[in-house]
Parts: C-alpha cells; structure tokens; sequence
C-alpha cells in the first residue's frame, strides 16, 4: 500500500477510482482509534464510478507517528496528502473525530470542500457525567480497560459481543499515546459557535442511540449550519459497523441530491 511521508508520520492510504470521473474525489477520514477500513462498504460502492480516497491517520492502523496534539494538526495531515495526490477540490466524509477533522478543513479552506458528511460527529465536546468519569479514571485503569470501556459504549445494544471483542483489540493496538493526546483534542475541539461560517453544503448522519456523542449534540450543531440535511439511523456511535448498507445509501443520496 502506498505511504506518503508527513512531518515524521508515514501516512498509508489508498487511492482507488477512475481518475477521469467527472465528480470530484470522495475523501474517507476516521475516527478515534479506528482506521480506513472502517469505510470499506462505502470504498466498494462509490469507487465504481469515481476517485475515493482513504487514510490511515497518524498513528492508526498502518500509519506511524505521534505526537500530534490538536485536531487542526491532523486536518494538516489529510491536506498534505491531498496535495500531494494533486486534489483540489474535493468531498469530505468524516466519522466521529473525522468529522471534527472535516469541519476544521472546511472552516480553513471552503473554497476546497465541494460537499461535507458529518457520520457521528458534533461540533462541540460536551461530556456526560459517565464520560467525565471514564476519563478521569483513565490513569488509574490498566489502558486496555480504558479503550475496552470507550469502545463498548460505542455500538448499539445487540450488536454481537465477538464483533464489539474484535474492535477492542484492534482499537488497543494504537499506542496508548495517541490515543490518550488526541482524547485531549476531542475535548478541546470547538467550533459550534463559528458553525454558521460553512456554508458547504452538510450531511449530518447520527445514530439514534449514541451515547458517546448523543444525537442531541448533533442536532444543535445542525441548527447552525446554514445548509445541512439530517439523517438519524437506528444505530449507536459506530455507523459504519453497525449500519454500512444504509450510511452508503444516505451518502448515496446526499450526492444524487445536487444534480
């Protein structure tokens, strides 16, 4: 797979699609302790009729590096590389901390966002009391207990144990200092009062039963974007585990939408 060198991180990522497509390149960008498969479904559907790309971000997955302490710096990262690929002009599909990642690139550069889609994601960090708890006790539990306990909460009451088993794992492998610093940066993230500034067209895709992120924090950010269209799922924080065929059918329609 190939890696593009990024300030001491070597960002893997894939490129697929037709180069000629007359869309602009769907751009794929993860959440927290996840990585660029978490956008499989959606990668098999659209890169049939035009460019998609997706990135391991610093630190997740195949990419290396650390160090990275804000959500601006990672919005670096993901514009580095499409400079790199020679995209200018593109669509931003952003899961949770992705979406933050998203937002963050379409308040610097609007002129470089044709489309925007929130998956999971807010504008501001406001924890719950569990939360706050989970997080102050994150020094005193064994690491792996800290990401078992996140990531549990993440999916919907009945999604099968040995799946929910299988994603602490792997959300384990990320170096517990990038996940812990870019904790951090999710909950300094904030740019709910400056969301009247997108004027990006926005696809806000929400899990009804998110307790990570509740639904009800999305919807006061969609409030103040001038131009977003809602969709709620029955689903918990991690749609495109949980929900793959219906998020690509929102995303589907969201895109057809502009024609």
């Amino acid at each position: 797979m190939p890696q593009l060198e990024v300030d001491g991180a070597a960002l893997t990522y894939d490129d697929e699609g037709p180069r000629d497509a007359p869309e602009v390149p769907l751009v794929f960008v993860h959440g927290w302790t996840a990585d660029r498969h978490r956008w499989d479904h959606q990668i098999a559907h659209f890169s049939a009729g035009r460019r998609v790309i997706r990135l391991d971000l610093r630190g997740h997955g195949e990419s290396t590096g650390a160090g990275v302490r804000t959500i601006a710096e990672l919005a670096r990262d993901v514009l580095a590389l499409l400079d790199h690929l020679e995209v200018e002009r593109f669509v931003l599909v952003g899961h949770s901390m992705g979406g933050m990642i998203a937002q963050t690139i379409a308040l610097a550069h609007p002129e470089r966002v044709e489309r925007m889609a929130l998956v999971g994601s807010i504008g501001r960090m406001t924890y719950s009391r569990g939360r706050g708890l989970l997080m102050a006790a994150s020094t005193l539990v064994p690491y792996r207990l800290f990401v078992a306990a996140n990531i549990q909460r993440a999916f919907a009451p009945g999604y099968p144990r040995e799946e929910i088993r299988a994603h602490i794992r792997a959300s384990a492998a990320t170096p517990r200092e990038v996940v812990m610093t870019l904790y951090g940066a999710m909950r300094a993230f904030d740019v709910l009062d400056r969301a009247g500034e997108i004027r990006t067209p926005t696809l806000m895709v929400h899990g009804y039963h998110d307790v990570q992120l509740p639904v009800r924090q999305m919807l006061r950010m969609a409030k103040a974007y001038p131009d977003a269209v809602v969709r709620i799922l029955d689903a918990g924080h991690e749609l495109p585990l949980e929900k793959p065929a219906e998020l690509t059918e929102a995303l589907d329609s969201f895109l057809a939408a502009k024609k």
